[in-house]
């Protein structure tokens, strides 16, 4: 008897051993990151993709049970973070509270975010609002891993009760951690976005595709993820599976550029691939405009470019110094200053986003900016400047 109670305490009812918990913590875990990549985030907060009510509520009912999040607080804290994202308002931005904070603390944030009823009210709008909603997963938000932490005993023991703790540690590890953390301060960029969202990997697997952050702060509601032929978005996958089978309508994707050639003038359709590609107008300005005019500084005065300007200071150059400290922003304004055709570019660009940034609802108004800034960009003497106007002038979007 003794012998048996000593069994089930150490291994439960299944007896699985290492390896087999191993494997069961693997795939639990893998459906609760696809619950919060696909649900939570691309479906709830996003509406990139509609799931059939089968699938949405075994994700809402698993949100529960692993994680005790609830639909409409997760969606109203992630909406903040893009309305106020890196300001003081974000409720998990690096650059703001710190990388040490956000990485080790992020669930603490998310915690703290729930407290502030306001913003939930005001950006969690649309989500689930049932009777079960009302009476069960938000009545009860820790009623799930609480019952969780049972079966998990009688199943496997105390092996259980340790893949039920790592189980309640995944979701503030990798997403509130690593993703809201480390992709907003270490990886590459394909977007120069107005914030400072980065790609962790070109494969987004292990975290449901949400390791290709900046793209996402690109195009916020695509429920796409991956941009590039070399990237891979295994959420994406995961949709079109569902998609398939008739258990997911996708809504929303990053519609694909087009370049025309020989326009003479911005036009409306110019103007419609802009608005929806203005990170990539602005990474193309960076890429093709300013970097070839700083290796041309380079080489004016016989000096490598990282000795012309350090490399923090380069990066700076894109948000004119914006995440800077206060005496290497002053560096950079100085050494802009005292290069008048870089001085000139960024001008340039300044005025560009402007345009393209403009809350305006006059068509015709923003595209007679548009084209009045390709005039003067033509105008420049700039060889790089004017090639980039002739590119921009061609961009459409292709056909869906």
């Amino acid at each position: 008897m003794l012998s048996s109670l000593l069994d089930f305490l150490a291994g439960g009812l299944l007896q699985f051993g290492w390896w087999q918990m191993l494997l069961y913590l693997l795939v639990v875990t893998q459906i609760t990151i696809f619950t919060v990549t696909l649900y939570l985030h691309r479906s709830q907060a996003h509406r990139g993709v509609d799931f059939h009510p089968v699938i949405a509520h075994f994700f809402r009912f698993w949100s529960w049970l692993t994680t005790s999040m609830i639909t409409r607080e997760w969606a109203a804290i992630h909406r903040k973070h893009h309305a106020k994202c890196e300001t003081e308002d974000d409720p998990h931005s690096p650059m703001v509270k710190g990388i040490g904070t956000v990485f080790w603390r992020g669930g603490d944030l998310y915690r703290e975010a729930r407290l502030d009823r306001a913003s939930i009210e005001q950006y969690g709008k649309g989500c689930p609002d049932d009777g079960i909603e009302r009476k069960l997963y938000s009545r009860f938000p820790n009623l799930g891993v609480q019952a969780l932490l049972l079966v998990s005993f009688i199943l496997f023991g105390a092996k259980g009760v340790a893949a039920w703790a790592i189980q309640m540690a995944w979701i503030p590890f990798w997403a509130a951690g690593v993703i809201n953390g480390l992709g907003h301060w270490w990886g590459y960029r394909n977007f120069t976005t107005t914030d400072t969202a980065t790609n962790l990997s070109p494969w987004g697997v292990w975290i449901g595709g949400e390791e290709l952050h900046n793209n996402h702060h690109a195009f916020p509601s695509s429920a796409r993820f991956a941009m590039r032929r070399f990237e891979f978005d295994i959420g994406w996958a995961a949709i079109r599976l569902l998609q398939a089978m008739r258990l997911a309508k996708v809504l929303r994707v990053a519609p694909r550029l087009n370049l025309r050639p020989n326009i003479k003038a911005p036009d409306a359709e110019t103007l419609k691939a802009l608005v929806a590609h203005r990170f990539q107008a602005m990474t193309d300005y960076q890429r093709n405009v300013l970097k070839p005019a700083l290796r041309e500084e380079a080489v004016a005065v016989g000096a490598r470019l990282r000795a012309l300007l350090p490399r923090k200071l380069r990066h700076g150059l894109v948000n004119d110094g914006r995440w800077l400290k206060p005496d290497a922003r002053e560096q950079l304004r100085s050494w802009v200053a005292s290069k008048p055709r870089i001085q000139t570019l960024i001008e340039h660009r300044n005025r560009l986003t402007d345009v393209l940034e403009s809350r305006s609802h006059d068509a015709t108004e923003k595209l007679k900016h548009l084209q009045a800034w390709c005039v003067a960009a033509e105008a420049s003497g700039v060889r790089a400047l004017q090639d980039y106007a002739v590119r921009l002038r061609g961009y459409a979007l292709l056909p869906a």
